[in-house]
């Protein structure tokens, strides 16, 4: 039976919103639309709301659970959302999605509204969707993960774009990542494929994903389970530059057929690099090599809303 909802503690909602239980929403404090994020979760009535800084999100999640939280909220980005569902995955404690960043892929990709108000209203639904995740090593992601080019090019953007703005920031980034483009070997083990590389980039999506534009790097509709492994084959910029074109006008299928990618779906993968700056969900990290891919298949339990058909 629903109850009135009733605050759970400081700064916890007081809207007369009826619902069944009050969920612990765990709101990024480096949010810069914090206003607009507070003003929606208030409206809604169902939250207790909880500003919490960015590396402590994981562990505020996890006291929320140990004091007897079945369902959570994250409210943020990517990175907010794989903080919390470090905690909750594998388990079965149910998470709610309040999308409040600038991209927003893994909530696109799983149908759960940008805007904050009806995200907001899904944390009372009653559907359930279990959810493919993975991790390198320790670290949870629930989109994509990448070595080479790529996590250079999100570590430049991230320093410049405080002062220059995410898109400024990616394009300038973009050219300084491939003037200084360096490849590297890569020893790659799997259960399908044993073999060596010089690669510039290598890139793993959590399900398979389509690199053709407006896509790019989105889950493919209707695609399959698995860890999207491809691996670029072109060592030089100039390689590397036609390949991003081709793959952006044609598709991921389209560019597999030549013999600069290498795309497969597994369940586990191991790569031995001597680097060891990772990108995960668009953040950088520092991981120690080897380092283990595997696949959470439907291992995250996630709100989603009710079908309007069946309203």
């Amino acid at each position: 039976m629903a109850r009135r909802c009733v605050p759970g503690g400081e700064g916890a909602s007081t809207g007369p919103a009826l619902c069944r239980v009050v969920i612990p929403a765990f709101v990024n404090s480096g949010a810069g639309n914090a206003g607009e994020v507070d003003a929606a979760l208030r409206k809604a009535g169902c939250f207790d709301i909880r500003v919490v800084a960015a590396g402590d999100i994981t562990q505020a999640v996890r006291d929320a659970v140990r004091n007897g939280a079945t369902r959570i909220a994250a409210v943020g980005g990517d990175g907010t959302i794989s903080a919390a569902a470090a905690v909750v995955a594998g388990t079965d404690v149910e998470l709610v999605v309040i999308p409040a960043g600038t991209l927003n892929h893994f909530a696109r990709d799983n149908g759960i509204p940008l805007d904050l108000d009806a995200a907001c209203a899904v944390a009372q639904s009653g559907r359930i969707k279990r959810v493919d995740v993975a991790w390198v090593n320790a670290r949870l992601f629930l989109n994509t993960s990448s070595v080479g080019a790529y996590a250079n090019f999100v570590r430049v953007r991230e320093r410049l774009e405080p002062r220059f703005g995410y898109w400024l920031s990616s394009l300038m980034s973009m050219v300084r990542t491939l003037a200084r483009m360096q490849p590297f070997r890569l020893q790659f083990d799997s259960p399908i494929l044993e073999k060596p590389y010089r690669t510039p980039l290598v890139f793993i999506g959590v399900g398979e994903r389509e690199l053709k534009l407006p896509m790019l790097g989105g889950r493919t509709e209707g695609g399959r389970s698995g860890l999207h492994v491809l691996i670029v084959r072109g060592r030089t910029r100039a390689r590397l530059v036609a390949l991003a074109f081709a793959a952006a006008a044609r598709g991921t299928r389209a560019v597999n057929r030549t013999p600069h990618l290498d795309s497969f779906l597994v369940d586990r993968c191991t790569i031995e690099q001597r680097h060891s700056t990772v990108a995960v969900d668009g953040e950088v990290v520092k991981i120690d090599s080897p380092l283990e891919y595997q696949l959470g298949r439907e291992a995250l339990k996630l709100v989603v809303p009710v079908p309007s058909s069946t309203i």
